[in-house]
């Protein structure tokens, strides 16, 4: 019977009881594995490296324009090609499953195809500290060498094809989408520019970075204002001197023309226009005694009229004689003249002057209001300016990177290794099978080993009869070895005085 525990001495004792059990099993389950290795189906297994080949020229340069990393790529790429609508194609180029093809449905073909296929990615070294990923393996198990090979260099040409098309795809909308960007970024940047231009011109003379240049301006005319009111002023008060000293040589002269002296009268005139000039040095044209003053001037001037007039008035022989005037008048009336010619420049000159004042004050005043909207528009036109900018570099950037592309110096796939062509299968083997019959066959043996001394109830040993009995051993008889004939003949005369094992319960 099999006891809880079991001693080297117990195992070595079951060994030898059960060794033709356990020797027949093990060699069953070898010969039985052996000649499953030979009878199962075979598998042939194809296999190819790729590598991912880094681009040619630095990213630092030229920039990738592939948003996803190679890893997330070639699991797109993985389900892509794995689908049926690209696994169909390759079992009726390549006639895979011929007896199966007009029986089976393709759904049912295509999924053991797919099975058939396993894309494994190589792990980076960790010494490297590598993120990407540095290639892939595409395994190919097909019962026959040949189409195995076939099938792998297929998917293999397939993804490779695939990679190309996805980068030139993504690369490719990516530079005609920035193509459109930019082309509306350029028309709105032309739209900023001929506001601001438009304004630039309608406002010109009063935009922010003028209004100190109008500021001089505006000072420099108000002192050229001030000079021209002064040269006004000189040239008025020259005129009435020079007007003030032609009345009095005039009545001179034609008093001695007529016999008449009208001395008392000029004298007052001259008088008071002398006065007049030297109030008005002082004091402006609304001042109390400019303004009388200049009321006397006027009274006196219409009397010196009224008297000239009553000598046209007089008898035709009292008349004055026709007589050309003297030199010294003739100049002073030149004087005037010239006088009058500057005045007339002058006054132009000041509301000329005044003009330009009054336009360079508007623009000063208008200032702040046209700061504000340029502010608007050049911060429009700097925003859109910038986006422009910023699109024409990505653009470039996206144009650099599909000439790459298109030259394949960028990131693509590299086969190491061709597809291989094996002549031995891959499964199954003959010596894990016949190993692993043997290991099955030895672990049965040992189970059923187990098992049967486990129902065994014999007792062979004096711990069997105490685990047994729960009773002390007193006597044990050893073995005796003797012929088989001698007992026989013996066996009736012998009798056994007492019993083979006494117990402690004996008397």
């Amino acid at each position: 019977m099999l006891r809880q525990d079991i001693n080297a001495s117990d195992v070595i004792a079951i060994v030898r009881r059960r060794w033709p059990l356990i020797v027949v099993l093990t060699l069953f389950g070898g010969v039985a594995g052996f000649i499953a290795a030979h009878v199962l189906p075979k598998t042939f297994t194809s296999q190819t490296l790729v590598l991912v080949q880094q681009p040619a020229v630095s990213s630092a340069l030229v920039p990738s324009l592939n948003s996803d990393n190679t890893n997330q790529r070639l699991a797109a790429m993985q389900q892509q090609i794995l689908s049926r609508s690209r696994l169909e194609p390759v079992i009726k180029e390549l006639g895979l499953y011929p007896k199966d093809i007009d029986r089976v449905p393709m759904e049912d073909l295509v999924d053991r195809l797919r099975h058939t296929i396993t894309i494994t990615p190589i792990q980076a070294m960790a010494e490297t500290r590598a993120q990407n990923l540095p290639g892939f393996t595409i395994s190919v198990a097909f019962d026959e060498p040949h189409s195995a090979q076939q099938i792998c260099a297929k998917i293999t040409s397939m993804f490779l094809a695939e990679n190309i098309q996805l980068r030139k795809g993504e690369v490719t909308n990516t530079t005609e989408f920035l193509g459109k960007q930019l082309a509306e970024a350029k028309a709105k940047l032309d739209e900023q520019d001929a506001k601001l231009a438009a304004f630039q011109r309608r406002y010109l003379g009063s935009l922010p970075d003028q209004n100190q240049t109008n500021l001089n301006l505006l000072a420099g005319l108000t002192s050229q204002l001030e000079a021209s009111t002064q040269a006004l002023s000189r040239a008025q008060q020259d005129k009435s001197f020079a007007e003030s000293v032609l009345g009095q040589q005039l009545s001179a002269w034609q008093a001695s023309q007529s016999g008449i002296s009208p001395e008392t009268l000029d004298t007052q005139l001259a008088a008071l226009q002398a006065q007049l000039v030297v109030l008005q040095s002082k004091y402006t044209n609304d001042h109390p005694d400019v303004i009388k003053a200049k009321g006397d001037i006027a009274t006196l001037k219409q009397k010196i009229a009224d008297a000239e007039q009553q000598q046209k008035n007089a008898p035709p022989d009292k008349a004055l004689r026709a007589a050309v005037e003297p030199a010294q008048i003739q100049q002073l009336r030149g004087q005037i003249h010239q006088y009058t010619l500057v005045i007339k420049e002058r006054t132009q000159q000041q509301e000329d002057i005044q003009k330009q004042i009054n336009l360079y004050q508007s623009r000063v005043q208008s200032s702040p209001a046209v700061e504000q909207e340029y502010k608007l528009l050049t911060r429009d036109h700097q925003t859109a300016l910038d986006f422009y900018n910023d699109l024409l570099k990505k653009h470039d950037q996206s144009s650099m990177s599909q000439g790459l592309e298109e030259s394949e110096q960028a990131e693509h796939f590299r086969v190491l290794d061709p597809a291989n062509y094996s002549d031995k299968p891959s499964f199954p083997k003959v010596p894990i099978f016949a190993g692993g019959g043997f290991a099955g066959g030895l672990a049965l043996g040992i189970a059923l080993t187990l098992f049967l001394e486990s129902q065994d109830t014999s007792m062979r040993s004096e711990r069997d009869v105490e685990i047994a009995l729960r009773l002390p051993v007193l006597v044990a008889i050893p073995t005796i070895k003797h012929d088989a004939k001698q007992t026989s003949k013996h066996l009736a005369v012998l009798k056994p005085e007492r019993p083979a094992i006494r117990t402690g319960t004996s008397a």
